[in-house]
């Protein structure tokens, strides 16, 4: 499946596939807010791909999030979780959830691998 990604046109800007945005409690302001700075700093990345976010709430976590990072991971696409609550989820056995310290909120994450793994 990887290789017909070479056939495909290149996209030209980066998306950013949004879950738990409904449930998650946050204001539309703050919403709107965050989600123009992580498509600023994925142009400023240079990345023109798609990403994912995940809005998590610690005291009514979603169980089918779980499969979205799954499907990101497979396809290397970027994972970034906002924390609503007081925790972040566990993340895949060989990862880790980085703060992004860029965002002044200290709540917003990125999937990364573990070193070595």
């Amino acid at each position: 499946m990887k290789i017909l990604n070479f056939l495909k046109p290149k996209p030209t800007q980066p998306t950013i596939d949004s879950y738990g945005q409904t449930s998650s409690g946050v204001e539309p302001e703050q919403i709107r807010s965050l989600m123009e700075w992580l498509f600023a700093s994925l142009l400023n990345a240079l990345y023109c791909g798609k990403s994912h976010l995940i809005w998590y709430n610690s005291d009514n976590p979603d169980p089918s999030v779980e499969k979205v990072i799954n499907k990101a991971m497979y396809w290397g696409d970027p994972v970034f979780l906002y924390r609503c609550g007081d925790r972040t989820m566990p993340p895949p056995q060989g990862y880790y959830w980085r703060m992004m310290n860029e965002h002044p909120s200290m709540k917003i994450y990125q999937l990364e691998v573990r070193d070595g793994e």
